[in-house]
Parts: structure tokens; sequence; C-alpha cells
């Protein structure tokens, strides 16, 4: 359930309560997920997805009931043995925190313990303290840091590498 707040001034209150479901993210999802990336995104996604069908990772969308995909989240089970690495978690900007981050983290970690895993992991850019506030109520712990590096498309269609450093987070399940 889909529960956002807006309030305008101090005076007023509006409240949007919406049911959402989890499933798969689909290829044909993907012209509906550009509010989560690039053209440069959206084609790794994609490729991402060609990686769902071998079973190397899990590929989620919270949807509407108009099945709209408004986050999204992967997990890998080929970046650490005997864990899920969630990557590429994304919400819709306009609906961040209504609880939908919290609804793909918790289907990711069932995703996780179904196939017999006990432990999920993460990396969170370090400037991104509210993502990382998330992760750490949901019960994830830093151990470490590592820098990371992708490639970004800018609005004029070029391309730059991103470099940053990431926190490294994990939980056991």
């Amino acid at each position: 359930m889909l529960r956002c707040v807006n309030s305008a001034d101090d005076s007023t209150e509006t409240a949007v309560i919406l049911p959402v479901s989890v499933r798969d993210l689909l290829p044909q999802d993907l012209p509906a997920c550009a509010w989560s990336g690039s053209d440069t995104h959206l084609r790794r996604v994609k490729r991402e997805l060609a990686r769902a069908a071998a079973g190397e990772v899990d590929y989620l969308a919270v949807c509407t009931p108009a099945d709209l995909p408004v986050a999204k989240g992967g997990i890998d089970y080929q970046v650490s043995e005997g864990a899920g690495t969630l990557w590429q978690l994304a919400v819709m900007p306009a609906l961040q925190s209504c609880g939908l981050g919290t609804l793909l983290v918790r289907a990711a970690e069932q995703r996780i313990r179904d196939r017999g895993l006990r432990r999920a992991e993460l990396a969170v850019e370090e400037d991104n303290l509210r993502a990382r506030a998330l992760y750490e109520r949901l019960g994830y712990v830093a151990y470490g840091r590592e820098p990371d590096a992708w490639d970004e498309e800018g609005p004029d269609g070029s391309i730059r590498r991103h470099e940053t450093m990431c926190v490294l987070m994990r939980k056991s399940l």
C-alpha cells in the first residue's frame, strides 16, 4: 500500500492511499521507467533483464494498479558468494518518502531468502545520506567503502564517467 502525505502549508494536508504490487520488471516496462535515468541507463537495465532470464539476477518493479512501475531495483547473485547484492534501486522522485523504497528492499530480501541465501549487501554513494538512512533503518550495517564508476548521459546526450566513493553495507537475513 502506497501512502503519500503532502502538506502545502501547515494548515492543510492531503493523503493519497493506493495499492501497489511487486513483480518482476519486464522489457516492456522500460519506456515507463524513463523517470529512473537516461537512455544509457535504460539500455543497461535492458541488458540486466537478459541476465534475469538466465537466473543470474532478479529485477523487481513496484507497480501501481495500472501496472506502471514507480520503483525498481535489482538483486545480483554473482557479486558476492552467499549473498544477494542489491543495486540500481530507484523510486520515482515524486513518490519518494512514501514507503516504496522500503517495500522494494523488503521484497528483494525475500527473493534472496527464497534462494536459500541469508545475507543481503549493497553499496550506497557516500553523499546519498537519505538512501543510507533508509538502509540503516532497515537493518543494514556499514562494513567498508570502495570506489565505483559508471557512464552517465548528460542532457545533451554526451557520455561522461561518474566516479564516486560508496559505503558498503550488509544485513543478515
